[in-house]
């Protein structure tokens, strides 16, 4: 089914140019992480990458019916300090993501009956929600001048789900088997 409606179609460009951004930017941090001797932080961010890979994937495979260029206007946190501030810059867009802009794309999705790109949004902002408070966690090790307790992370590969340690017998956001997880 293609998208019918502009504005939906506009609002997945926007999300899509979003999260390829925030996508390198995590890849960045976690090469700045590393080199301050922070692996699982770093690792935190690598795994949440692919997540956000993840969303832009799905919010292109919607508009698989809109071919041509466009130009893609985004928000995007740019800067790469330390880890402390990066991590602040992460937990910044996420918490933009789920405060400001999922809500808006997600309501104005159902409002127009465009079931997939409901689906897309609806997957991003609750992967959101579990990125943001794993930034916290974080942030709040490094500013001890600490890094993270956890070894792994999991990926669900079809919606971004993010969990610590262990995935999930069954994705709760899109039911995936716990086979499919990316580990970190």
């Amino acid at each position: 089914m293609a998208v019918n409606n502009a504005m939906t179609a506009d609002f997945l460009r926007s999300a899509y140019g979003g999260e390829s951004m925030a996508h390198m930017r995590y890849l960045i941090w976690a090469d700045a992480a590393e080199k301050e001797k922070l692996p699982k932080i770093s690792r935190l961010f690598k795994a949440i990458s692919y997540a956000e890979w993840t969303h832009a994937r799905n919010h292109f495979v919607v508009l698989k019916d809109k071919v041509g260029d466009n130009t893609v206007p985004a928000g995007a946190v740019f800067g790469l300090t330390n880890t402390v501030e990066n991590l602040q810059g992460a937990l910044n867009g996420e918490l933009h993501e789920i405060e400001q802009m999922y809500p808006v794309y997600l309501e104005t999705a159902r409002f127009q009956n465009e079931k997939e790109a409901e689906r897309s949004f609806h997957y991003a902002v609750e992967a959101e929600k579990q990125h943001a408070e794993l930034f916290k966690k974080a942030q709040k090790a490094a500013k001890e001048g600490n890094d993270i307790s956890s070894e792994k992370f999991y990926i669900c590969p079809i919606c971004g789900h993010t969990v610590e340690n262990e995935a999930p017998g069954q994705c709760p956001i899109c039911g995936a088997k716990k086979e499919l997880f990316k580990e970190f």
